[in-house]
């Protein structure tokens, strides 16, 4: 682990000399050692200053085309960019809510739509086909409540052997959420959030809601996404319109994405800043979080000039191999999309482990209620503290390239 803290703490510190008041590689490395404060997570750790793989730092990605996107070339394209994202140690996640529901006319020789659940066998097969050295891609399929063959995808999982390459999350809607408290009933439609649907479907929300609870009883799937909470508490979606619109999610659910965009994750260990552990005279650190909540956001921003290098050094690669330009163009504008969302957006993914080991070794019961309140004191930390890094950085290195404080003051 040494060598590897140095190699990240070497290539970090390249990206900090770019920019005023760096920090040197020496202070770097030790908030890297041991893995005691600062852990970048996966992809990140695997290929910073790893220069024996052409691989992405993004931990996984978010994938989707524009508009309706129900043909079959739109859903084969998915498909592709999937399994290209997959061969660079990316995981993936998209939404299938834009498919047509099963019976459908289209205009095929088939004359009506096989509906969502043959092309989750699809993506979940080509998953299990991908080797990431020795493991199998992740992937994240989720759909929107309001999708006429939300029971469908809902009940997809339940027959053994089926769709073992994803996770599954459904997207829950307040109105879903109150019909089914209520007793109600709730209409589906296609297309999702048309005011002149297609078709339309009346069922008992309450009936689908408790078949959602036993199906992730019995095969803990699905998972469940409330999407208006996650649409009012998101950050990016002021800038839906230049393609920030969040779509679903990455593959372990726990940050929505839009189309193209990805994330790079980083773990503060918080067992670290628990002083005389197991004493009675255990505390907390804050003082010294804050500090490294600082420097994380920081280190997390300059591993997205690392990834932009990375993305370069696969565009080149791409353009090197032996293909014809037509099988190579799409690998290529898949890429070339992904760079540009990162460097548009330059997303962030700060985030703790060991908070259990933490609460331990203070003497605090998990899951109390002096628990849950110490636990939501160091979160409204890690926030105020990484958005304080972020505006100290844009004064130090200029905001991200779409940034609008006019779009930006109403958000959460």
């Amino acid at each position: 682990p040494e060598d590897m803290h140095w190699r990240l703490a070497n290539e970090v510190g390249r990206i900090e000399k770019k920019y005023a008041n760096p920090l040197s590689e020496k202070e770097l490395f030790d908030l890297f050692d041991q893995f005691k404060y600062i852990i970048p997570q996966g992809s990140p750790m695997t290929g910073i200053g790893n220069d024996f793989q052409v691989a992405s730092l993004s931990n996984c990605f978010v994938i989707g085309m524009g508009g309706s996107a129900d043909s079959y070339g739109a859903i084969i394209r998915i498909d592709e960019e999937q399994v290209q994202l997959m061969k660079r140690r990316g995981g993936v996640g998209h939404d299938l809510s834009h498919i047509r529901p099963k019976g459908s006319p289209v205009k095929n020789s088939a004359l009506t739509s096989t509906g969502l659940v043959p092309f989750m066998e699809r993506y979940s097969n080509s998953t299990r086909e991908v080797a990431q050295d020795g493991r199998r891609g992740a992937l994240m399929l989720s759909v929107s409540i309001k999708h006429p063959d939300a029971e469908d995808f809902i009940d997809a999982k339940l027959e053994q052997g089926k769709v073992t390459g994803a996770n599954i999350s459904v997207k829950i809607d307040d109105d879903f959420m109150k019909a089914a408290s209520e007793g109600k009933p709730y209409v589906q439609k296609y297309p999702i959030d048309s005011d002149t649907p297609k078709y339309e479907k009346t069922i008992n929300a309450q009936e689908l809601w408790e078949k959602i609870v036993h199906n992730a009883w019995r095969s803990a799937e699905p998972g469940v996404l409330f999407w208006d909470t996650i649409i009012r508490e998101s950050v990016p979606d002021c800038y839906a319109d230049l393609g920030f619109q969040t779509v679903s999610t990455n593959p372990c659910g726990e940050i929505p994405l839009c189309p193209y965009d990805s994330c790079r994750l980083l773990a503060i260990n918080l067992y670290s800043y628990v002083m005389n552990p197991f004493k009675e005279n255990a505390y907390f650190d804050f003082e010294l979080f804050g500090k490294h909540v600082r420097l994380a956001q920081r280190i997390m921003d300059d591993i997205i000039d690392l990834e932009s290098e990375k993305i370069d050094k696969i565009l080149d690669k791409i353009n090197s191999d032996p293909e014809s330009e037509e099988v190579k163009s799409s690998e290529r504008n898949l890429w070339e999309k992904i760079r540009r969302k990162t460097l548009e957006g330059r997303r962030t993914g700060v985030g703790i482990t060991a908070e259990g080991d933490m609460l331990a070794a203070l003497g605090v019961r998990y899951g109390s209620e002096e628990g849950n309140d110490f636990s939501e004191r160091v979160h409204k930390m890690v926030a105020l503290n990484a958005y304080a890094s972020s505006v100290e950085m844009a004064k130090e290195r200029g905001a991200f390239e779409i940034y609008d404080t006019e779009r930006e003051k109403n958000n959460p």
